[in-house]
């Protein structure tokens, strides 16, 4: 185990066991997450086919400009 996540650890053990649940649930979350982002973009064709469809949609004015303000 590295050290960082070690530190993180103890820190987490300090945490009434409530919060310990919460971190545990967070990182476990985070994980799984991870694992499906990775499975839809294993393949670098996916991505691409993606981008080739969102240039599309650009070209064919069906776009917004991005608001970060409305996210």
């Amino acid at each position: 185990m590295g050290k960082l996540l070690e530190m993180a650890i103890a820190e987490t053990a300090k945490l009434p066991e409530q919060e310990q649940e919460a971190v545990g649930a967070w990182i476990l979350a985070e994980l799984e997450s991870e694992r499906r982002w990775d499975e839809l973009f294993k393949s670098q064709d996916v991505l691409a086919k993606l981008a080739d469809e969102a240039r599309q949609e650009h070209r064919a004015g069906i776009t917004e400009p991005l608001d970060p303000d409305k996210l």
